[in-house]
């Protein structure tokens, strides 16, 4: 059957979902061709997945009460099926999978509109908030990662009819002033300060919508289901019916017509898919640019907030599930509702049903079904899977280094156990000096935690003597991502210089006292350097190639999310503190490099798709060879996960592989470095300073040259 034009309307769109109906009972693999709305159909094969692993994967999720399972690559339905009674155009109760599809949809449509910005704060929307002084402080940012601290409506693992108090009340959907939005507003607590942690938070979801909500108040469309309606399901062509939000009620409070988008949604799987392609195309529809590309973005990708979350939508940014691609995000919901969106395969995936296996003790671990049932034995199911071929290094084998032989793991130093980071540089004193994260630094340990701490290395790598350096000028306070923390340490014409990340981008300091005091950039990255490190060289910078300081990055805004490149930029040492003089490394040639002062003009230093994480890089002087130690992102890198170093003839390269193993025998932790004080007059011994089991960790290294 050939294409039908995209812009059916209703009576149309439900012909053909009744003309089809019965046949996507079975895999789509089995149908002749036929247009679905914007997705036509196709085999499995024919789109790079496997049938035979594709059944397998509907037959253990049909045991465990699957009701509907759809999915799609390239805007092809590649298997479709529905358990008896359900059907193509049967809505399924989406629980907080609203959250995803309702409100950060809905939001999406603001942030393109130009009504909100995620750093406003709430109360600018909510007046009663306004003299708090606790939920004055709190974002729609915080609000939608679930990140602000407002207290939820659950407790003990209760139903929601067995919850009283205001949290039964919640559930109820009563008049106001008993109402959601109300007791949400005045009712919930504050159990800690805003963007400090992360719990999950119904209440916090209706304060969004309530604020949302407030932003729509001179708009054509007044409330989130005639917005979503306009704006979005419309246009991308899902019938009214296929659809429905909010319990079917508005609520209104304080003149607001409010729409609840914690649950209360109904969707058909098809209905889902087309905001999961409106997702994966970045907001464009067939021509259209219905959401913005970089609302999109902003509310399906980590928010920077504690936990892995976006807006509504959860986020695999910092690779928690190690066989989905690192750009991959969801909506999730009670029983397992999921609508999967990844972007680099091209790839959706609706499930529909009841739970997939027993409530879980640990809120951390709800997804671990949708893991294992639907998640991996999707990713398993493309042939030449990438993420199964990206167990290879990116680069061919060292000509200079055979292999490294690591001392045994027993015999691996540790040190200010609790905390992380050990960017590291070679003084004009003779000294080594770090800085370190999250923790209370070198024994005597710190009375207070520190996410920003300075300390001195003394002795040798067999024992290295750390002593805690204490300066108010640089240290601070602040756990995860809410806190300052270091990625690179230089010591260059007397001046010690840290670059300090998640500080939108990255921020430099430095001190002319050996630590003492510090004076901070009044400038910042604010594209790409979200983790820069400093290309080490001998003492006081001594040995260096020329008259440039190097710094490298994955390319991307935090230090959270991999990223696909590495970029390079220099700056004349004399120069480090002017952002005017950075240059960007922009093209590699055969026999030149070329640097532009405009950063949007940066190129690749390096290249390695979903694995450029933190790192480290020094010069090997006796072998002039720079070495570059990379972390392999995984689940987390502080407990298990990989390590790679890369050796060149230059800081551009060309690269080269002189190790690289996916599973260390030791935890990598999230930052190593070989300083360069530590390798012998030969080169051929040294010793790895790295954060492994969050501690200041030493391990030898011989390498084994051709």
């Amino acid at each position: 059957m050939g294409n039908i034009p995209m812009q059916l309307n209703y009576t149309t769109n439900r012909i053909r979902a009744a003309m089809v109906m019965l046949l996507l009972i079975v895999p789509s693999s089995s149908i002749n061709a036929e247009q679905v709305g914007p997705f036509s159909t196709a085999t499995p094969e024919s789109q790079g997945l496997s049938t035979p692993k594709l059944e397998a994967m509907k037959g253990a999720l049909a045991a465990r009460k699957t009701k509907a399972l759809l999915v799609i690559r390239n805007d092809k339905i590649i298997y479709e099926w529905y358990v008896d009674g359900h059907s193509a155009t049967t809505r399924h109760y989406t629980a907080s999978m609203a959250k995803a599809v309702v409100a950060g949809v809905a939001l999406g449509v603001a942030l393109t509109d130009g009504r909100l910005a995620l750093d406003d704060p709430a109360a600018k929307f909510i007046p009663q908030w306004r003299n708090d002084p606790r939920k004055s402080k709190i974002t729609l940012r915080q609000l939608g990662s679930h990140t602000a601290g407002l207290e939820d409506a659950e407790a003990n693992n209760l139903a929601h009819e067995k919850l009283t108090g205001w949290k039964g009340d919640f559930w109820k959907r009563l008049n106001p002033p008993n109402d959601p939005f109300t007791i949400s507003r005045d009712q919930s607590k504050i159990l800690f300060d805003p963007g400090s942690k992360f719990d999950y938070s119904n209440p916090g979801i209706a304060m969004l919508t309530y604020a949302l909500t407030a932003s729509l108040k001179d708009a054509p469309q007044k409330d989130l289901r005639t917005l979503l309606r306009d704006r979005v399901m419309r246009p991308i062509g899902v019938p009214d019916a296929e659809w429905s939000i909010g319990y079917g009620q508005t609520t209104a409070v304080d003149g607001l017509p409010l729409v609840a988008s914690w649950g209360g949604a109904n969707y058909t799987a098809r209905a889902a898919a087309h905001i999961g392609r409106l997702m994966l195309r970045d907001g464009e529809w067939d021509g259209k640019q219905l959401l913005s590309k970089d609302a999109v973005h902003q509310i399906t990708t980590d928010a920077n907030t504690p936990g892995n979350c976006g807006i509504g939508w959860w986020s695999n940014n910092f690779a928690r599930y190690e066989k989905l691609p690192k750009d991959a995000f969801w909506g999730s919901g009670a029983g397992h509702q999921i609508l999967l969106v990844v972007p680099s395969l091209k790839l959706i995936a609706v499930r529909n049903g009841d739970a997939l296996g027993p409530a879980q003790a640990e809120p951390s671990q709800y997804h671990e079904p949708v893991r294992q049932f639907l998640f991996e034995p999707l990713i398993d199911s493309i042939t030449g899977n990438p993420k199964a071929d990206a167990a290879d290094p990116p680069y061919p084998p060292s000509p200079i280094i055979a292999r490294i032989d690591w001392s045994p793991p027993q015999t691996i130093i540790r040190k200010a156990k609790g905390s992380d980071n050990w960017p590291i540089t070679w003084a004009d004193d003779d000294h080594l000096y770090t800085a370190f994260g999250d923790g209370n630094g070198f024994e005597p340990f710190l009375p207070q935690k520190l996410s920003l701490g300075l300390a001195r290395i003394d002795g040798t790598p067999a024992n290295p003597l750390g002593l805690n350096l204490r300066s108010p000028t640089f240290e601070q306070k602040g756990d995860g991502k809410a806190g300052l923390k270091a990625s690179g340490m230089l010591f260059v014409d007397d001046t010690l210089f840290i670059c300090v990340r998640n500080s939108g981008n990255s921020q430099l300091a430095w001190s002319n006292d050996h630590g003492r005091t510090w004076t901070w950039c009044d400038w910042k990255f604010t594209a790409s350097f979200g983790c820069p490190t400093f290309l080490n060289f001998g003492p006081n910078y001594a040995g260096a190639r020329d008259n440039f300081v190097y710094l490298f990055s994955p390319d991307s805004n935090d230090a959270y999310t991999s990223s696909d490149r590495m970029v390079l930029a220099r700056v004349p040492k004399s120069r480090l503190r002017e952002r005017a003089a950075y240059e960007f490394l922009q093209t590699i040639g055969k026999n030149f490099v070329l640097w532009s002062s405009d950063i949007s003009q940066r190129g690749p230093v390096f290249l390695h798709p979903g694995k450029c994480y933190r790192s480290g890089i020094t010069y090997n002087a006796p072998l002039k060879r720079y070495l570059w130690c990379q972390t392999l992102p995984s689940t987390d890198p502080r407990f298990k996960g990989g390590l790679a170093i890369y050796d060149a003839r230059e800081p551009w390269g060309p690269w080269t592989t002189a190790y690289y193993n996916e599973n260390w025998d030791t935890a990598p932790g999230e930052s190593s470095t070989f300083p360069t004080k530590w390798i012998t007059p030969d080169g051929k011994t040294l010793h790895l300073v790295f954060s492994g089991e969050d501690s200041f960790s030493v391990r030898e290294a011989k390498l084994m040259l051709h």
